[in-house]
């Protein structure tokens, strides 16, 4: 018969296995519902250390102060399988403002906030419990206010008879699905898809244009990037926003230029996508019209707001899918950032972390394993966002009760 002693060990070493083995078990199926994408962590915390001056966290702190100010402090929000009011929400981020602001020590930040916060982690994508980040920024396009035989390519305000449908007034169990659409007589019909817009000019004459771009591709990188600045023939420029889109799903050009076989993997990027289209002009339309969604805008007094409407902060405001995570939570994230070199090359990848907003969603942004997080602007902003494809690992946190 085994002593105690040597059985005891061997089993805690067991159990803590097992433990760590079942906190993070892969979705065997997309994430539907809040409780579905995040799971409590009970073992295993992160280290929560970041990577970048606390001064923008704040201000991005402030900014989300803003949007929990306007809802009615009963407003329920979703934290996986737990429920919180806005008053709890915005009593947590609160005390975590003066956390930091009082905190300025790294280890004793770290201690107050694995002792002080429930912490939740994003169960991932099928298959894979990491979440995949990419990024996005505020690009600048050469644009003007009036058409010409250079600036020919229209972007719109929303049209009039955009309707947004909530159906669960219609079925108690599609409670949270909406569909976009149009009247046609008597009749519900699916709002224009890219190609009737673009192709068939199905909104022409009814004074919707805001502004127009030199080039197609200019138009569709504005619409994946949801907003930027417009540079004008006279040096001045305009920020716009993202205000809606036509209700068909984000297919990205990037997979089907893969799946065709435009492009190689090695040379996928925002960067490379331009570079192969503007040598390849004649497949552009064929490559555009792959994805049937198209976004409507508006112009901006700012910079780029998120889904919260508050300006998103660079490096800190990241967008997720807002069916599945509580909008204005505070995360935090662990991934890889590239270091560029002077000539604007990538030269590493090197992982990093930090704490970050829910404060922007994207039509691309789906499901429990996809985060996209802005960088602002300028050319490491264009570099990061536009080459950044990396699993990691994203936690939301609240206070303890």
């Amino acid at each position: 018969m085994l002593h105690i002693a040597k059985i005891l060990p061997r089993f805690l070493l067991l159990i803590t296995l097992m433990g760590f083995a079942g906190c993070y078990p892969a979705l065997i199926k997309p994430a539907q519902r809040p409780d579905e994408a995040l799971s409590r962590v009970r073992f295993f915390s992160p280290t929560f250390r970041d990577d970048i001056h606390i001064d923008s966290l704040a201000l991005a702190f402030e900014r989300n102060l803003e949007y929990l100010n306007r809802l009615d402090p009963e407003k329920i929000f979703y934290y996986g399988p737990d429920k919180f009011t806005c008053r709890q929400v915005l009593e947590s981020q609160e005390a975590f403002l003066k956390l930091i602001k009082e905190t300025p020590d790294p280890d004793k930040l770290n201690k107050e906030v694995r002792k002080r916060f429930r912490i939740y982690r994003a169960t991932g994508r099928v298959g894979n419990n990491k979440v995949l980040f990419t990024g996005y920024f505020e690009p600048v396009f050469k644009g003007s206010l009036n058409p010409d035989e250079t600036f020919k390519y229209p972007i719109y305000r929303q049209p009039d008879d955009l309707v947004r449908i909530d159906l669960s007034l219609f079925k108690n169990k599609l409670k949270g699905q909406r569909i976009v659409a149009r009247i046609e007589g008597n009749k519900v019909m699916p709002y224009y898809s890219r190609r009737n817009i673009e192709m068939e000019k199905a909104l022409q004459g009814r004074n919707l244009e805001i502004a127009w771009l030199k080039d197609p591709v200019d138009v569709a990188f504005l619409h994946i990037q949801g907003s930027g600045r417009l540079r004008l023939p006279d040096g001045n420029t305009v920020s716009v926003g993202y205000k809606a889109s036509n209700g068909h799903p984000y297919r990205s050009i990037g997979r089907y230029m893969l799946d065709v076989g435009f492009m190689k993997r090695e040379q996928m990027s925002m960067q490379g996508i331009r570079t192969y289209l503007a040598e390849h002009p004649d497949i552009i339309n064929q490559v555009l019209d792959h994805n049937p969604s198209y976004v409507f805008f508006h112009i901006l007094d700012s910079g780029p707001r998120g889904n919260i409407n508050v300006p998103v902060t660079p490096g800190r405001s990241l967008a997720l899918d807002d069916r599945l995570f509580p909008k204005g939570a505070l995360a935090f994230m662990k991934c890889h950032k590239p270091v560029v070199n002077n000539r604007g090359e990538i030269t590493k990848w090197k992982e990093f972390s930090r704490f970050v907003l829910n404060q922007d969603t994207g039509g691309a942004i789906r499901g429990a394993g996809r985060a996209d997080l802005f960088w602002g602007s300028g050319p490491y902003a264009e570099t990061a966002a536009g080459h950044m494809q990396h699993d990691g690992v994203l936690y939301i946190l609240i206070k303890k009760p």
